[in-house]
């Protein structure tokens, strides 16, 4: 009994590390909403950048589709945002589809989403993610970045690298929900520690 109980203590310790640490990493290198041209929280522009996890199957993966709808979700509720482009990222992996288009044909087939779309469908890293849509979020005003909260930590301290001037427009998306995913979370704030080793600390504490 005391055994069991035990293991139920650790289990519940486990789930709730792995939810505060998603949490956290959500929330982090975010500014307050406001705008690059002093546009208020919810309204101005905005880039809602989801990035693709790679997909060699034809249609998009249960990760790639959790994505979309995480960014889909992300978009700017209301008539306050001017403009809303909803930017997939990621090349192809061998032969097949790109993971972008893959992305994108869910959100619209699927989802029936029927907003502004662009594709980036050159890259093969996170790095290259974010090097290659900056032509494509260089005159908004607050960027969205969508994943994993840790992937999309690691692909924000990357603009901080490549445009520090960008970096300052970015707000949270809604990547992170409370209960969702928890039984996995633990498993992914162990991979997430894991993939953000390369970061400085305060990438990792999140000082714009």
């Amino acid at each position: 009994m005391r055994r069991r109980a035990g293991l139920v203590m650790a289990g519940v310790v486990a789930l709730a590390w792995g939810e505060w640490l998603n949490r956290r990493w959500s929330r982090t290198l975010v500014g307050n909403g406001w705008g690059a041209s002093g546009a208020g929280p919810g309204t101005g522009t905005e880039a809602v950048v989801v990035l693709g996890f790679r997909n060699p199957q034809p249609t998009a993966n249960v990760i790639n589709r959790w994505r979309v709808r995480a960014g889909m979700r992300s978009i700017t509720a209301g008539d306050g945002a001017r403009e809303t482009r909803l930017i997939f990222s990621g090349g192809a992996i061998g032969s097949g589809a790109a993971e972008a288009r893959l992305m994108a044909d869910y959100a619209k087939s699927e989802l029936g989403y029927d907003g502004t779309v662009l594709l980036e469908d050159r890259s093969a890293t996170t790095w290259e993610n974010i090097e290659n849509v900056i032509p494509l979020i260089e005159d908004v005003d607050r960027i969205k970045i969508v994943s994993q909260p840790a992937h999309a930590l690691k692909a924000r301290a990357y603009l901080r690298r490549q445009r520090p001037d960008l970096a300052q427009r970015l707000v949270n998306a809604a990547d992170y929900r409370s209960g969702e995913w928890m039984l996995v979370k633990p498993l992914l704030a162990l991979y997430g520690l894991w993939t953000l080793r390369g970061l400085d600390a305060d990438e990792r504490r999140g000082s714009l």
